[in-house]
């Protein structure tokens, strides 16, 4: 699915504007609410990838990301650096998810 922001569904703003894991708890809202429209799960998601404008935060947004995954079968992931994302946000994150049946 495509890269999801920390927008919220019920105003279009922006969800914890500065604030790394507040926005990574709406990405992640809004990528299990596409999943379950799908009728998947975060057990189906085989790969992400995160993109975050500071690799600093790296560790309070991980944080927040692996509450949503087993550990056993978590995900492959790719988290990247870039100077910039849509509406000056924190952080990005897109999924493959396969669906079987």
């Amino acid at each position: 699915m495509a890269g999801q922001i920390a927008l919220s569904p019920e105003t279009g703003e922006i969800v914890g504007m500065g604030d790394i894991s507040q926005q990574t708890q709406q990405v992640m809202a809004n990528l299990e609410a596409i999943l379950q429209a799908a009728g998947a799960t975060w057990n189906d998601v085989v790969k992400t990838t995160v993109f975050m404008r500071d690799l600093t935060n790296f560790a309070a947004m991980n944080q927040v990301y692996a509450q949503y995954f087993n550990p056993e079968i978590a995900p492959a992931r790719a988290c990247v650096e870039v100077s910039r994302l849509p509406k000056d946000v924190l952080v990005e994150i897109d999924c493959i998810a396969v669906i079987t049946g």
